[in-house]
């Protein structure tokens, strides 16, 4: 016979051992949220009757739905219509749901003298408002009587403009943590990459000027919309496992590729081997057309910052071109405003690179003449009224200077 196992309960539960001094905190916080509410034709809502209310779509404020509550001919039947009411009500299921409110008239005349009622910004005597159950509301059966309002800057063009602001008011208990736990950082970017310098389970090759680099499919896919398209969308090439492209420079789509999988740049004089200060500026120029192309937006704002931190004299006008061609506007008013110093202006002047942006874009050209202009005609006011001249931007070394014009 086998042997009756006595079952012995279990201690109840503590986070601490008996006699030692715990403790724990009550946190309050309020979750704010905010609603406009147009109302049009404010003259054929009256007459629909007390207690008839116009509402607004609902808007979610702390885990729970609410609406505004407009009501033409007022909610009290005691006032035989001389008010309008405006109320928040709570639209969906809740008990006792805390909450601070804001009800905000618009005035339409621009003097910005708002009718507001709030609970924000002051102190409550009895604590924020309690609704007990869905429908419940918070508002003012006589917020603005008809006549005045009818007189009033806030109705324009037959039209109420009302802000709603909301913040439910929670809380939660913490007690202390009995664990320490050390969440390491992601390296999802560096087990990509690994799988591009294996080449483990490539099924796509891109020939690019007479080199060939592997690829994973779902990779291109997951990281570029246009790489999606070709190799997986209705108009996809015919040949996907190799794939030959054109207008575009080997280390170039090497360094695509290492962005795509890592989801960093490549260290530019290591991957060209060439030992230049230039190479990273240009490798960031044809970069960016690259990640244009195939519609990588991070890669592009990063090419993007980078040649604004490295503006220069040998490549402004190039990399203005590009900004233009790309529509990269921080980086074209950065070019802009480099070029038009008179002393980087000559020396500009003198680039190949000049000459490519004329013939490239001249519209561009025209813009630098408007901008150089303006810097003069500053120029001549500040003399007329006696201030020195001065320009305040960058010299040829990226230097801030301050120069006389």
């Amino acid at each position: 016979m086998g042997r009756v196992l006595r079952e012995t309960p279990n201690p109840p539960l503590s986070s601490s051992a008996e006699g030692a001094t715990t403790s724990s905190t009550s946190v309050m916080k309020t979750l704010n949220g905010s609603h406009h509410f147009k109302i049009t034709g404010y003259s054929q809502s009256k007459g629909t009757g007390v207690g008839k209310y116009i509402a607004s779509d609902m808007f979610m404020v702390g885990g729970y739905l609410w609406a505004v509550y407009f009501y033409p001919d007022g909610k009290s039947p005691e006032d035989n219509a001389a008010y309008v009411s405006l109320f928040i009500a709570l639209a969906s299921e809740g008990t006792d749901v805390r909450a601070l409110f804001e009800l905000t008239l618009l005035d339409q005349s621009g003097k910005e003298r708002h009718k507001v009622h709030s609970h924000f910004g002051r102190t409550l005597e009895s604590g924020p408002y309690t609704l007990k159950y869905r429908g419940s509301m918070w508002g003012y059966k006589r917020f603005f009587r008809r006549t005045l309002l009818e007189q009033s800057d806030y109705l324009k063009n037959d039209c109420l403009s009302v802000h709603c602001s909301v913040g439910v008011v929670k809380s939660h208990t913490e007690g202390p943590k009995f664990y320490s736990i050390a969440v390491p950082l992601s390296r999802i970017g560096h087990h990509f990459g690994q799988l591009l310098k294996t080449g483990k389970g490539t099924d796509v090759s891109f020939e690019v000027d007479g080199e060939v680099f592997y690829a994973h499919k779902l990779v291109l896919a997951a990281r570029s919309p246009v790489f999606r398209a070709q190799l997986f969308g209705p108009m996809k090439e015919q040949n996907t496992k190799q794939i030959k492209v054109e207008d575009i420079e080997a280390p170039v789509f090497k360094a695509l590729l290492h962005f795509m999988y890592w989801d960093s740049l490549p260290d530019m004089q290591e991957l060209t081997g060439l030992d230049s200060k230039w190479v990273t500026t240009l490798m960031s120029q044809h970069l960016l057309a690259a990640a244009d192309r195939y519609g990588l937006e991070r890669l592009r704002l990063l090419c993007e910052s980078n040649l604004c931190e490295d503006v220069a004299i040998n490549t402004v006008a190039t990399t203005l071109a590009l900004a233009e061609q790309h529509h990269c506007f921080q980086l074209k008013a950065v070019c802009l405003k480099f070029v038009a110093v008179p002393e980087n202006l000559r020396a500009v002047m003198q680039t190949d690179g000049f000459v490519y942006l004329k013939e490239s874009c001249p519209s561009v050209m025209t813009e630098l003449l408007e901008y150089v202009a303006r810097v003069i005609e500053h120029s001549v006011y500040v003399c007329k009224h006696g201030i020195e001249p001065v320009f305040d931007g960058s010299d040829a070394n990226g230097r801030r200077v301050k120069q006389r014009l």
